[in-house]
């Protein structure tokens, strides 16, 4: 396939997916990508190799809620697919709070948990998987959101003594069954319900 000679054949998204504009784009890496689909395996190619170099050791709660890491993952996660891995996005989207307040709900997000945690305020599944919610609410990047915050959830969970959730990253990102039944909970979740995804998670 040829490589990307336009920016507008990624521009396009299926349902839950963050449009990417043409900057950011810019920002692409591999140069035989042309498509959505190719993105989408360019991604997860990158994000299989992250998840390797991640399981060589453990992290602690406490390292895992820190504004850095948040970034930190994110680059981990797709630095050989994009540029400005682990930046936070500077445009604004179809979802998530404004670029410019993503630093300040970032930190605001890990010392709530970080709350939660201390005080047992939800079990530790509960807790992870809100996590998982509020940030891609807050969609701190460009792209990856929805694969950065599932993979946050399950560091988090297991550095709480549970196991990883069924959806890790085998989520696919092609619409179907599963992933409509993962945006309609996290639509359930954003109307204050969190047990359709915390279902989800642990199925």
């Amino acid at each position: 396939m040829a490589p990307l000679s336009g920016a507008h054949v990624l521009l396009g998204s299926a349902d839950g997916e963050t449009p990417l504009d043409v900057d950011e784009i810019e920002g692409l890496i591999p140069t035989w990508i042309a498509t959505r689909s190719d993105l989408n395996l360019a991604e997860q190619e990158a994000v299989t190799r992250a998840l390797v170099y991640l399981r060589r050791r453990p992290h602690s709660t406490s390292e895992i809620l820190s504004e850095p890491f948040v970034r930190r993952l994110h680059r981990t996660m797709f630095r050989a697919v994009w540029r400005w891995a682990g930046a936070y996005r500077r445009t604004d989207k179809n979802i998530g709070v404004s670029w410019a307040l993503i630093p300040q709900q970032v930190a605001l997000l890990v010392g709530d948990v970080g709350y939660w945690v201390e005080h047992q305020v939800y079990p530790p599944d509960e807790i992870a998987v809100r996590v998982h919610h509020r940030a891609v609410l807050i969609h701190p990047f460009a792209n990856g959101n929805g694969r950065h915050t599932r993979l946050l959830a399950d560091l988090l969970v297991e550095s709480l003594g549970g196991g990883v959730f069924t959806w890790g990253l085998n989520l696919g990102l092609s619409p179907g069954p599963l992933r409509g039944a993962y945006i309609a909970a996290l639509r359930a979740a954003d109307a204050g319900e969190i047990d359709d995804l915390l279902r989800f998670a642990k199925a």
